[in-house]
């Protein structure tokens, strides 16, 4: 992939795709293709298809996906379970029909077994039950892992499927009931900073262990892995190390000033124990995170008190 290659972004507003399109742009990519849910509905086989046919990108990037927290996969299980199954398909499908040349699809660490050994190998995929809580989007994810594998080995498509870790940072979204960890708790904590509330209830016991990545890191991961990485297999994207949920909000109360107390709602789902993933094969090919998680969070924040009304 070159500077004058037609680059397709799916899902560009999103919290991957915005950062691809940032890093992109950065790197000199000047012919990127976006479309809007209002432009291109990805649930729609004709449409995508028409796209296809139409734009001839070279090179795509999958980041468009249904996503949210444990509270959205509870609630929506089948939202979550079509949408990206529909999207993926049409992506992946139309990509190979229209003769793109690399297309990448983006995973999620949700995809490995509840109790895998820590940290995880990317050959534990599809070695134990899933944890409940996200088991629809999880599904869906190794259903388009495995369609993307099944496609270069029965047409040769150069397809790649990269898997992250827990994500955040700019224009994430930052909805109480659809929200991740990360966000949730940091408007969670600046509301009772400026309201000045006595505590923050926190869900879960606060002892799950979670890996937190960057999006920019993770769109220069994307970026490394299709100038350099042309294998089957998948391929862990992280920082290589973790915190626990009481630690994590102990630091966002530090980066906001909240000198209020946490309170964990035990009643409330832990999910996942430990998701820690091995991220050995990516290093050893040259890639490695540069943003710590303190520096992301402040990032994060000044971003959210800038874009509260769209966050």
């Amino acid at each position: 992939m070159n500077r004058d290659s037609l680059v397709y972004v799916a899902g560009h507003r999103g919290l991957v795709g915005s950062a691809l399109q940032r890093v992109l742009e950065a790197e000199g990519y000047h012919r990127l293709l976006t479309r809007t849910r209002e432009e291109l509905d990805l649930t729609e086989q004709a449409a995508v298809r028409a796209f296809f046919r139409e734009a001839r990108p070279e090179y795509v990037f999958c980041a468009a996906a249904r996503v949210g927290g444990i509270l959205a996969n509870h609630t929506y299980p089948a939202d979550f379970i079509r949408d990206n199954l529909l999207i993926q398909t049409n992506l992946i499908e139309e990509a190979y029909r229209s003769g793109v040349k690399k297309l990448l699809f983006l995973g999620s660490s949700c995809i490995y077994p509840k109790h895998a050994p820590q940290p995880i190998k990317e050959e534990y995929l599809l070695s134990g039950p899933l944890e409940p809580t996200n088991e629809w989007y999880a599904v869906a994810k190794i259903a388009g892992i495995k369609l993307v594998q099944a496609y270069r080995r029965q047409f040769g498509f150069r397809g790649i499927c990269l898997q992250p870790t827990n994500l955040y940072g700019p224009g994430d979204n930052f909805d109480p009931e659809t929200s991740h960890v990360l966000p949730a708790l940091l408007r969670k904590v600046h509301e009772a900073h400026t309201s000045g509330a006595p505590r923050v209830v926190v869900w879960g016991t606060g002892t799950p262990r979670r890996e937190l990545l960057h999006v920019d890191d993770l769109a220069s991961a994307c970026l490394f892995a299709m100038q350099h990485y042309e294998e089957e297999e998948i391929l862990n994207i992280g920082v290589g190390e973790d915190l626990s949920i009481r630690e994590l909000a102990e630091l966002i109360k530090r980066v906001v000033g909240y000198q209020g107390d946490l309170a964990f709602d035990s009643s409330k789902p832990d999910g996942t124990p430990r998701k820690l993933l091995d991220c050995s094969r990516l290093h050893a090919l040259g890639w490695q995170a540069r943003i710590s998680l303190e520096e992301g969070i402040e990032a994060t924040y000044k971003w959210y008190l800038t874009h509260r009304t769209r966050a």
